[in-house]
């Protein structure tokens, strides 16, 4: 393991921790926890459906799912478990239980369809999958194609009582249908799982800094699914970093959190199963915020002091009446990220809720947090300051260094910065200067006052309500389809999801687009936010001089 002296001599990223960023000298992401459990023990920790799960109920039934693993599964320390789960309570318990027994976190996106969860699994050589009821439909199709020997299924509301359970499980399964037949024979019932579990001591793994905690995909800048490699060190780093920028304003074991975004996705998993775990925090989860009325009656049973979002939820919210009546007294941090804030959404927010917008940035190869605006100094249009031990570089096209508000390439180094990309290592050299900066892909000014600015978003990124879309995984999907011969995808505005996608296709020769059929073939493919909304035919897609197609045009249009 790399000492903190490294840092000056630039050695791998993923390797260390300052000393600032860790004053209780943590060594993994389950010493967070593990502390949580002891200075916080009967607060109440998430909640999600009715149920509250407290910190100590937490360590114990990580406890349980950890020595489930280790006494009724081949698994060995290393391997690469998926965790395939919207946000429900028992998403905390699996992410800690499996870092207990050694094995890495791949957060998978519930909402996946069987081809790209194919891909997922086949590219992190996933052994074990803890998957939601509702998709393990899903799973069921392409379990033989994977290396997967163990699954494990839960539904909505397993940790509630019995008689309630089922109450729940039933409604949700036989009256609202939410959850499509599957045959999944080898697969263990959650509940099962931690029963069995129970019956022995867990043996928690000795991590270091260096190991990985988590396997995080992301198309980078290109749109092939990679494994952004986060050690223990980096997520330990960003923890912090983050914290720096609140520790003025939250309390520890005072103050309630709603998370509406997914866990699954790098930007809500620190914050709530990390950073506010540190705070003893209360994180109220919401599995499916697109359900705006069950959303706001949730939030009106709360006097919360935080709100985790972004633009398109926030824009969401201010448009309904029910909203207005909330409790928002205790409101003390609304923080935004994911997607670009707009003026409009940030005023909105503040005239209905008192509280401003604090706008953030970041990358999943950075874990994610890079730039803050400090609370009560926001400025909207900036991404504010960068965090702690973080270099900032603005480069021009032949790599050279520019001055304070000259646009060009925004370039980072710190501790948060990925390892690599997980086997591929052409691609994590095609994002890594010589001398340790991640190039983002995107466009920033920084100002004589340090305030960044992101003036264009890596150049052909498509963020879909918050959700990254990269136009080669669409168009690879399309150019499937037997009547197509090319085809682009660009993002255009729209009013609900900040951006839609739309695709220009050119037909083969005498075939017709039906643009129905078409769509239901995107849907097949692809999860639901990325399928174009919008199709175009076109006789000829334009190119640069070498035959690549050229999205910026198409855009420019």
């Amino acid at each position: 393991m790399l000492n903190n002296s490294d840092i000056s001599s630039g050695n791998a990223p993923g390797s260390y921790v300052p000393d600032e960023l860790n004053p209780k000298g943590f060594h993994s992401v389950l010493d967070i926890m593990h502390d949580a459990s002891k200075r916080f023990a009967d607060l109440p920790a998430f909640t999600s459906v009715g149920r509250t799960l407290t910190y100590r109920e937490l360590k114990q039934k990580a406890d349980a799912f950890t020595a489930y693993l280790q006494q009724h599964t081949d698994l060995q320390p290393g391997d690469r478990i998926a965790v395939q789960l919207p946000n429900v309570i028992q998403f905390p318990i699996v992410v800690y239980g499996a870092m207990q027994a050694g094995l890495v976190v791949v957060n998978t996106n519930p909402l996946y369809t069987p081809h790209e969860l194919e891909h997922q699994f086949n590219d992190a050589e996933v052994k074990a999958v803890v998957v939601f009821a509702n998709m393990a439909a899903n799973v069921e199709k392409i379990l033989e194609k994977t290396s997967i020997k163990h699954v494990i299924v839960t539904e909505i509301a397993d940790l509630h009582s019995p008689v309630k359970r089922l109450l729940i499980n039933s409604v949700v399964k036989y009256v609202k249908k939410l959850v499509p037949a599957y045959s999944l024979p080898q697969a263990v019932a959650f509940n099962k799982a931690l029963e069995l579990g129970s019956h022995h001591a867990a043996q928690i793994a000795e991590l270091k800094l260096t190991d990985l905690a988590v396997l995080q995909y992301t198309g980078g800048t290109t749109g092939v699914a990679k494994g952004a490699m986060l050690t223990h060190a980096n997520l330990i780093s960003n923890m912090h970093q983050l914290k720096g920028r609140l520790d003025h304003l939250l309390n520890d074991g005072e103050e309630v959190f709603i998370a509406p975004l997914p866990l699954y996705h790098i930007y809500a998993f620190l914050i709530h199963a990390m950073t506010l775990v540190e705070y003893g925090a209360h994180s109220i989860l919401i599995p499916n915020p697109r359900d705006l009325p069950a959303f706001v009656k949730e939030l009106k049973k709360w006097r919360f002091s935080g709100f985790i979002g972004l633009n398109t939820l926030f824009a969401g919210l201010c448009n309904r009446e029910d909203f207005k009546s909330v409790d928002f007294s205790g409101l003390k941090l609304t923080a935004s990220g994911g997607m670009p804030l707009t003026h409009a959404a940030a005023e909105r927010w503040q005239e209905i809720t008192g509280g401003a917008v604090t706008e953030g940035y970041g990358l999943t190869e950075t874990s994610p947090v890079v730039a803050f605006n400090p609370v009560g100094e926001e400025q909207i249009g900036t991404i504010g300051l960068a965090v702690a031990c973080t270099d900032i570089k603005i480069l021009d096209d032949n790599g050279q260094s520019l001055p304070n508000n000259e646009p060009g390439m925004l370039c980072v180094r710190g501790p948060q910065v990925m390892r690599g990309y997980w086997q591929r290592e052409a691609a994590t050299r095609e994002v890594m200067t010589d001398d340790g900066f991640l190039i983002t892909g995107d466009i920033a000014v920084q100002q004589d006052d340090g305030y960044l600015r992101i003036v264009d978003r890596a150049k052909d990124l498509i963020i879909v309500s918050g959700f990254n879309v990269y136009p080669t995984e669409v168009e690879d999907v399309l150019t499937m389809h037997p009547s197509i011969l090319e085809a682009a995808a660009i993002g255009i505005e729209d009013e609900k999801t900040g951006e839609a996608v739309k695709a220009f296709v050119v037909l083969r020769e005498g075939e017709t687009l039906d643009q129905q059929a078409l769509h239901d073939f995107c849907r097949e493919h692809l999860a639901a936010y990325k399928v174009p909304r919008h199709f175009e035919t076109r006789q000829e897609l334009p190119k640069t001089n070498v035959g690549k197609i050229l999205r910026r045009a198409l855009r420019d249009e």
